[in-house]
């Protein structure tokens, strides 16, 4: 039952008030009080025998939208330890602003020139505020440029968080407005991406998103295939647990160009995790929500459905650092089981099953989520590796890869041709013997360490076990006539890299070569 206070509760009026809330609260079942303080002016002590008085037979009381001179009052004398006692906030109308973010948890507009405001979808919204405010404090103390709240304010229904950004422009906008600058959006996009995903967090400092993603996961359950929906939650078990950053909500709306400063909002959505839920996430926003109705996402960016699928790609090339179709690919599908794992669940809770168009949605991302549990066994994914079929077709696709990461770590001209030599040698024999006459996949890792600068280029297959070191070198000094045609791969891999090693183990055949730079 909500009482409203008004005026001054003093001395001599304090008795009459009393009784007053006491007939109000005859005439109902009120388990919970809340006073209502926005007119209360002054109360003295004679005021605040009443409010004791009424918090002894209702424990649950509560005080409401008090001016900052009572909430003193309340403060100085211990009122505000023993019951919730909530400030007034100023009341701002976000009616015709512009929309520039939304999420899950509420949307953000443009009050002024200098402010935005995030308003929340839950009523009750202070707890989240304070949860955002503090998130948004630790990332910033961590080195994430992002926007502090200096104020709350009461919009509506509900409540907002009030943050000074001045001049400052989404790069959802300037991608609608600039399509010019995508590669420069792209870029620092993805540099602040992988700043977020470097960043170290102290310990339960932030929710966990692997335990989010499972109970997404478990829904599915019912939902699915028996084996296929048990494949999905061990597929989300055996990622393993990091204590990387992660946004949680990370699209173009969400960053904003201040005077030249890329600044990340919305912090809410904080969390830890493994990059491939955040990939997840940014794949819904870009592409998922609006692949079905590609007018979806004109309603959310403010650009259209090829735009977003081009800024997606590129952004997921820049930050994988290939342009390796495979590999992107690869990359997108495991985003794409958890992606679609979100929207369905999503949308099921919402009654998406209840209509024939949510019945169509749900049924166009289930059958796409089928299709991928059945092609994948994992949603760990490895930036530097490449899987692909042991054939010589695919050979100029191996050194196009190797090449990018050794241009990546600035490998000198003389080291790269010797690389490229050494890999072709050994994926050509890989392709020529280890399934023959049957085929078979190949794995290529690359790896780069410092002190000093060493690339190690790994090779695996399942074929039949040899190892290459075993071979006997041929005798170069024979004449022409004297020696047999073939031998010189693995004699010259040998000679190129500074080191060789082979192992047999778990029925693959592991080879690594290394080279200082």
């Amino acid at each position: 039952m909500t009482i409203e206070l008004k005026g001054r509760i003093d001395s001599g009026n304090a008795a009459r008030i009393e009784q007053e809330i006491l007939k109000q609260l005859e005439s109902g079942d009120a388990s919970c009080v809340i006073l209502d303080a926005k007119e209360l002016d002054y109360i003295s002590s004679a005021g605040l025998r009443v409010i004791l008085r009424l918090k002894k037979t209702y424990p649950d009381v509560r005080i409401r939208d008090v001016s900052s001179e009572v909430y003193e009052i309340l403060d100085m004398t211990g009122f505000t330890e023993m019951m919730p006692v909530e400030k007034a906030y100023r009341t701002v109308s976000v009616e015709g602003c512009e929309e520039i973010g939304r999420g899950a948890n509420g949307a953000i507009y443009r009050i002024d020139q200098d402010n935005v405001v995030k308003v929340y979808i839950n009523a009750d919204a202070l707890e989240d505020i304070q949860h955002e405010r503090e998130v948004a404090k630790l990332a910033l103390i961590l080195g994430i440029p992002t926007a502090i709240s200096y104020d709350v304010v009461k919009v509506g229904d509900s409540y907002g968080s009030v943050f000074e950004l001045l001049n400052a422009s989404s790069f959802s906008r300037i991608l609608a407005t600039e399509p010019e600058k995508m590669d420069w959006c792209v870029k620092e996009y993805v540099h602040l991406l992988k700043t977020i995903h470097g960043t170290l967090v102290p310990e339960g400092k932030l929710p966990d998103m692997k335990q989010t993603v499972r109970g997404w996961a478990a829904f599915m359950r019912d939902y699915l295939p028996e084996e296929l929906g048990k494949k999905l939650v061990a597929m989300v078990d055996a990622v393993p647990h990091s204590d990387y950053m992660i946004h949680g909500d990370y699209h173009t709306k969400n960053v904003m160009l201040q005077n030249d400063e890329v600044l990340l909002i919305d912090m809410d959505t904080l969390a830890v995790g493994h990059p491939i839920f955040e990939l997840a996430s940014m794949f819904n926003s870009f592409v998922g929500y609006s692949e079905y109705d590609h007018e979806t996402i004109i309603k959310f960016q403010g650009f259209d459905f090829e735009t977003g699928s081009t800024f997606w790609r590129k952004s997921l090339s820049a930050y994988l650092g290939t342009q390796n179709e495979r590999k992107i690919r690869e990359v997108e599908d495991k985003a794409r089981i958890i992606g679609y794992t979100r929207m369905i669940r999503r949308s099921i809770r919402r009654g998406g099953l209840e209509t024939e168009a949510g019945r169509a949605e749900i049924d166009f991302w289930k059958q796409r989520l089928l299709d991928l549990l059945e092609q994948y066994d994992t949603l760990l994914f490895s930036a530097n590796e490449l899987v692909l079929e042991a054939v010589l077709e695919n050979l100029a696709e191996v050194q196009s890869f190797v090449e990018e990461h050794l241009e990546a770590a600035d490998c000198p001209m003389k080291a790269k041709m010797q690389i490229g030599v050494a890999v072709e040698e050994i994926f050509v024999n890989i392709a020529n013997y280890a399934y023959a006459p049957g085929r078979g996949n190949a794995t290529v890792r690359v790896e780069v360490s410092e002190d000093p600068v060493t690339v190690t280029i790994t090779f695996v297959d399942n074929g039949v076990p040899y190892d290459p070191m075993t071979k006997q070198d041929p005798d170069v000094t024979l004449s022409a006539a004297e020696r047999e045609i073939g031998g010189l791969g693995i004699f010259m891999t040998k000679k190129i890299m500074d080191d060789i090693s082979y192992e047999y183990k778990d029925g693959q055949n592991i080879l690594k070569l290394k080279k200082k730079l």
